[in-house]
């Protein structure tokens, strides 16, 4: 565990329910910056191209959203993908307004690696963590998602948002 102390009005940082998450995923964004540095690549890069729609494309308006990015680091890493002729854009048939985000050949190729990294790190922790541990972690990580959705918007509906690779 981090030997880094800090306090909050008397209380430990590590006593703190939001430490061990951002300490946890900040080891997870090492990990996948770790292995997207192999390939040239970021974790931001990586997970633009697995919320990108692979057959249909995607609305470039959804994929910020979707990702908890803000628009200009969206756009700064779409440009990058696209200046690295990972993806393209193109007008949706259906609606000339909106704008898809497609992936070229490459951007599969890429893509497809990221999700491997994704699959990996998740066989990794599995192997490495009881499944009774990992069932009450899954059922604990879905009521700090919906208490913290309820308390920011309590009018919404508070459904697990999911994302298939």
């Amino acid at each position: 565990m981090h030997t880094f102390i800090y306090y909050l009005g008397g209380v430990k940082a590590e006593e703190t329910i939001d430490y061990h998450i951002r300490y946890a995923w900040n080891l997870i964004a090492k990990h996948y910056n770790n292995t997207a540095s192999q390939y040239g690549a970021t974790m931001a890069s990586g997970y633009t191209l697995l919320y990108i729609d692979k057959n249909e494309g995607t609305p470039s308006t959804k994929l910020g959203p979707a990702m908890g990015m803000e628009p200009r680091s969206i756009v700064r890493t779409l440009s990058l993908l696209e200046e690295r002729k990972l993806i393209y854009r193109e007008r949706s048939q259906d609606d000339g307004r909106v704008v898809l985000i497609k992936l070229t050949e490459e951007g599969l190729k890429k893509r497809a690696l990221a999700k491997q990294s994704v699959i990996d790190l998740n066989e990794f922790l599995f192997k490495h963590i009881e499944q009774e541990k990992l069932d009450t972690f899954f059922e604990v990580i879905q009521q700090i998602t919906a208490s913290l959705k309820q308390q920011l918007n309590p009018t919404k509906n508070t459904n697990q948002h999911e994302t298939q690779y």
